[in-house]
């Protein structure tokens, strides 16, 4: 069993796909990461403040499992930390299966409330290695 861990962190404060790996982050009670693109109270996701602009942002820390790019080196797809979009990077948490509302401890003074699963960016497109 593998010991649940963050891999690596990441944030942009540019509407990039991709998040750049960082050191540390700050995260900020009811707003999301200091410095982060999608950090607000309101919806920061392009195509979701063409909809409605004053949504609740749901979406203000994003994670992914390190398992995944494991998964997906298999298939021959190179995914790195913060490729797709990603604050935090986990080992070991099955965030997959997490019910929403879950209240995700982070280090020692850091927690995260789980809001539901992203769904999948159009935007991205994957590399296939050659």
């Amino acid at each position: 069993m593998i010991k649940p861990q963050v891999v690596s962190l990441s944030k942009s404060d540019t509407h990039t796909f991709k998040k750049y790996n960082c050191e540390k982050i700050a995260l900020i009670e009811g707003l999301g990461i200091k410095g982060d693109a999608h950090a607000g109270k309101t919806v920061k996701h392009r195509s979701r403040v063409a909809v409605d602009p004053m949504q609740p942002n749901l979406r203000q820390v994003h994670l992914i499992h390190s398992e995944l790019f494991d998964e997906l080196a298999e298939k021959d797809f190179l995914v790195t930390p913060g490729a797709m979009g990603e604050n935090i990077t986990t080992q070991g948490i099955d965030l997959l299966n997490l019910p929403k509302n879950t209240i995700l401890k982070i280090g020692t003074s850091a927690a995260i409330q789980i809001t539901g699963l992203r769904n999948p960016c159009l935007n991205w497109i994957p590399l296939k290695l050659v």
